[in-house]
């Protein structure tokens, strides 16, 4: 029987499988503020229940079955940023922070039921790809903002939905998914990066600019 945290490190390792194929216990430590040795322990249990492959000093990676608990997951958290998004008008930035609570205790039903509510959508508020019912996702090409050039012109695909405080900056800038932009300066030492959007200039730090999925154009 699958635990909320369970869950919630198969979704973390699904998320750093799409940048790396080797996913460290360091990264997981990062991403959960937990120690390494409590990492372990969880990684040991997960392996321990099929869901990982783990070795040691090497890494973790999703089986076929903890894949499968990852996406159906992402789903439901999917759908509801987008059900809380877009029918009861959640706050952008404050959408993916309710989804996380109500992510683990949604039912198949009501699942079933939102999806039809939305009208089966394929993306979330933030751009990313909603699995389908049968557990099939399309991820975007990462290629990130903060791997532009100088004179690129690009459209935003999907942003990083786990830093609200992002969230509500690029919203004040109205860089949302679909957002066409193009690259004006970047600065050599400190890698700040301007973009001129809709006839108006914003800079984004480089760590920001990370989160940020694109696609030339």
């Amino acid at each position: 029987m699958k635990t909320e945290a369970d869950e919630n490190y198969l979704k973390e390792i699904y998320a750093l499988e799409l940048d790396h194929t080797q996913v460290s216990t360091s990264m997981l430590a990062e991403r959960f503020g937990y120690s390494p040795a409590t990492v372990t322990g969880m990684l040991k249990k997960l392996a321990g229940k099929g869901w990982v492959a783990y070795e040691p000093y090497r890494g973790v990676t999703l089986t076929e079955s903890g894949r499968n608990i990852a996406v159906e997951v992402i789903r439901h958290h999917r759908l509801l940023e987008t059900y809380l998004f877009k029918e009861l008008e959640v706050p952008w930035e404050r959408a993916h922070e309710e989804a996380e609570r109500l992510e683990h205790a949604l039912s198949e039903y009501l699942e079933e039921r939102i999806d039809e509510v939305l009208g089966h959508p394929t993306v979330n508020p933030y751009g990313a790809p909603i699995p389908t019912l049968a557990g099939k996702v399309v991820n975007p090409v990462r290629l990130r903002l903060s791997d532009l050039a100088i004179g690129d012109h690009a459209e935003i695909v999907e942003i990083d939905d786990q830093k609200p405080a992002l969230l509500a900056y690029l919203g004040q800038m109205q860089l949302y998914p679909l957002a066409e932009f193009t690259v004006t300066a970047i600065e050599p030492f400190d890698g700040l990066i301007t973009i001129l959007v809709s006839g108006r200039t914003h800079t984004l730090g480089k760590t920001s600019a990370a989160q940020i999925i694109v696609r030339k154009l």
